[in-house]
């Protein structure tokens, strides 16, 4: 069972993913020995990874969130298929069995693709596909310093926060941009977020003092984020659902932010198509969604309408795989 400290450790990872061990421990009030041997259970019992992600937009490219509505007997098939796609993100089934939910990362080189032109070259049985919808995420509504769903609560004050998430200067000179030399590191950093300079410089064949530059310049140009895959279930948080709105125009952004500030909410954007936010929301049962529904939401002024999407079963969270109630590297198995 995990306690007030494993989530004291995973909050601030979720602000800073690669802070050391050390200036953990002086936030979270634990040893840096304690709070590596914490992080190091939370890593191999597969409940959650810190990754390195590249990000789309940085290098010309998009993402994309897709709706499929296929027949029964395929829909696990499909998404099973889809969720081994590098291209692929997120991706789950909703309440019903028929639903799959997914995320696309379409590259640079896609030309005039849409989402809808990559995912349909990825599908194994298109004629199992009843319906689909792929609209451009447009914005993503973050609070700044963080990486993601922070174990349902605050376990940290604001000051410890504030602690964590200390702006540091942008690198002098013009801002990098990445080439084939990058692709090791990478591809270590999707593997392990918290890697050290030593194990990246082993995979890319530099030097320990290149590494850090270079993360320091992709990270401060925005080439390279951050992020924290958790098993919220594993957690006690038994309900996760996707939230479809329509909001007013005007008020788009600040509902958007405002969402994104609300504990329950792990992703918030801003979308194309019919319903112009999206949110994954994240709760311990049944009656604690409903009473985010009616309490919080509902108190939100400026949303006219809303779907929900209740997961019945997750496949992939970022780049990391679930396999047998664990998060995995999609190289392992």
């Amino acid at each position: 069972m995990y306690d007030d400290l494993d989530r004291r450790i995973i909050h601030g990872l979720h602000c800073a993913p690669r802070a050391s061990f050390r200036r953990l421990g002086e936030v979270v009030g634990a040893s840096e020995q304690t709070v590596a041997r914490r992080y190091g259970a939370l890593r191999r019992a597969g409940v959650m990874r810190v990754v390195g992600l590249s990000s789309p937009a940085a290098h010309g490219g998009a993402e994309w969130i897709a709706r499929l509505r296929c027949r029964p007997d395929a829909a696990g098939p499909v998404a099973d298929s889809l969720a081994r796609r590098p291209e692929v993100g997120y991706a789950s089934v909703a309440s019903g069995g028929s639903e799959i939910i997914c995320t696309i990362r379409s590259a640079p080189d896609t030309g005039r693709d849409t989402g809808r032109d990559v995912l349909l070259r990825q599908l194994p049985k298109a004629a199992s596909i009843l319906d689909l919808s792929v609209d451009l995420l447009l914005h993503p509504f973050t609070p700044p310093g963080t990486a993601g769903w922070a174990g349902g609560r605050r376990a940290l004050t604001d000051e410890q926060v504030r602690e964590l998430t200390v702006p540091r200067p942008a690198p002098a000179g013009p801002p990098p941009v990445p080439t084939g030399e990058d692709r090791p590191l990478f591809e270590a950093l999707a593997e392990d977020g918290r890697a050290s300079h030593t194990r990246l410089a082993q995979a890319t064949g530099w030097s320990a003092t290149r590494v850090a530059r270079r993360l320091e310049a992709l990270e401060a140009a925005g080439f390279l984020t951050f992020g924290i895959d958790i098993l919220a279930e594993r957690l006690g948080y038994d309900l996760n659902a996707m939230l479809w709105l329509q909001v007013d125009l005007p008020a788009l952004h600040r509902i958007g932010e405002e969402l994104a500030r609300h504990d329950e909410c792990a992703f918030v954007a801003a979308t194309s198509g019919r319903h112009n936010l999206m949110a994954v929301v994240i709760c311990e049962d049944t009656p604690a969604f409903y009473r985010y529904l009616s309490g919080r939401l509902a108190g939100t002024e400026g949303i006219r309408g809303y779907e929900i999407s209740v997961r019945a079963r997750r496949l992939k969270q970022s780049v990391s795989l679930i396999q047998y109630g664990r998060l995995v590297h999609p190289g392992v198995g």
